[in-house]
């Protein structure tokens, strides 16, 4: 069919774009909430961490094995759920899932011991990975190219604000209920949004975009995959930033408690705070900023997300070195607001990036390697070399050299991968 002619009858998707739509809204509120709630039982462990150290005698490395756990299970259930994907309705694995790791993180309540504890965190890997695998997926055959930015931008807003009541309510329930309480507390609800997500309507597949997905298997999108510069360079450096944040989301407060003196209800509550504003800012600010900047610089995405972890990597060394809450919680901020202006410019270029036969295994693999090479490993590596020197702030060091390596990263894909390739550039008509 030849482009720009009178064949190509631009009313046919009209309609179906438009049915799509109709469930558009109801769908970015209720993966939004899943994904808030994802989170908030992501992080609950980390928040009660010294509870449940002393009271089942772990190391600071066994507080840890159970996170590494749940993301090597996490990352082994993620292909398959994107195989999945191609056969079946993908609400209805994202409801399975979700329902799966809530019962998983209430089970964690029951832990005798070590094993029990690490058999709880797993399970709840298995669930997360039909949700996080399958939600950008579903969101991008509700919107075009050009809005997916926005879109995404919105989703991952839930991210530090789930992280932050995931903090603050494993504090406080902790602290005056026992960390038992904090699983249970927070486990639970998410039963409820896996009924809900029943109600979205299904988009079908590719409905906003100009071609017909068709299937492909697992050998040639992973050889697609491995060649498109602009997927394997925000990998990357998305992986090496979930390593640094891994490690800081997991001992971060446990380094205020134990290092700097400062109460572990308080030190929950100033992670919290930090990471939720920060993360709010930061979210919309690099959402925003990266659609302005596409008019003025090559790879804008790269750019923006380049610079600010340049930025973010230096006050997180500070963060690391000063003392007394207020300035820790100044420089943690900041910190924090550069860290996530990546969020939604790095995860719009991943499903931009291929089509949409590819897009669940895009993300599949991403998840993938972003976990299996960044945050299943850093927790782990900083309770390894905290108990073998004794010195948490010296395990935590390792946070801002990951973090300038994405920097670096993403600054080369700024400058060295050719704008031809940018399909944001491309589908803005820019």
């Amino acid at each position: 069919m030849l482009r720009g002619s009178g064949e190509r009858k631009p009313k046919e998707p009209a309609p179906d774009v438009s049915r799509v739509r109709s469930g558009a809204t109801f769908a970015i509120v209720v993966l939004t909430a899943m994904n808030l709630l994802n989170y908030v039982d992501r992080w609950v462990p980390s928040a009660v961490k010294p509870l449940f150290k002393r009271a089942l005698h772990f190391s600071d490395a066994e507080t840890s094995y159970p996170t590494t756990a749940f993301i090597v299970v996490y990352l082994a259930a993620s292909p398959l759920f994107g195989a999945l994907a191609d056969k079946h309705q993908r609400k209805r694995l994202i409801a399975v899932g979700v329902g799966l790791w809530s019962l998983a993180t209430a089970s964690g309540a029951f832990a005798v011991g070590f094993k029990s504890f690490l058999v709880s965190r797993a399970a709840v890997g298995v669930g997360e990975a039909a949700y996080a695998t399958l939600s950008p997926a579903v969101l991008s055959d509700f919107y075009p190219a050009g809005k997916r930015n926005r879109i995404l931008t919105i989703f991952y807003l839930a991210i530090p604000v789930g992280s932050a009541l995931g903090y603050w309510l494993g504090g406080k329930v902790g602290t005056s209920y026992g960390w038992r309480a904090a699983f249970l507390i927070t486990g639970l609800p998410g039963l409820l949004t896996a009924l809900v997500v029943l109600l979205m309507r299904e988009p079908a597949r590719g409905a906003c975009d100009a071609d017909k997905p068709q299937p492909i298997s697992w050998p040639k999108a992973l050889s697609s995959l491995s060649r498109n510069r602009v997927f394997v360079v925000a990998v990357l450096g998305y992986t090496a930033v979930t390593f640094a944040s891994g490690a800081l989301a997991d001992w971060f407060p446990t380094f205020l408690y134990r290092d700097r003196g400062i109460s572990l209800a308080d030190a929950d509550l100033l992670v919290g705070a930090t990471g939720a504003l920060g993360g709010l800012i930061g979210t919309f600010a690099g959402g925003f900023l990266a659609d302005r900047l596409r008019r003025h610089t090559r790879q804008p995405y790269f750019a923006l997300s380049g610079v600010s972890m340049a930025l973010a990597t230096a006050f997180a060394i500070v963060a690391l070195l000063v003392h007394g809450y207020w300035p820790i919680a100044g420089t943690i901020l900041v910190a924090q607001i550069l860290l996530w202006f990546y969020n939604g410019p790095i995860n719009a270029l991943i499903v931009n990036a291929v089509g949409a036969n590819l897009r669940a295994r895009a993300v599949a693999v991403s998840i993938l390697c972003i976990h299996l090479f960044g945050d299943a490993l850093s927790p782990s590596i900083v309770g390894l070399v905290s108990d073998r020197t004794r010195s948490l702030p010296l395990a935590l060091s390792m946070v801002p050299v990951a973090l300038a390596v994405g920097a670096v990263v993403w600054l080369a894909g700024w400058r060295l991968v050719p704008a031809s390739t940018d399909p944001l550039r491309h589908a803005a008509g820019v």
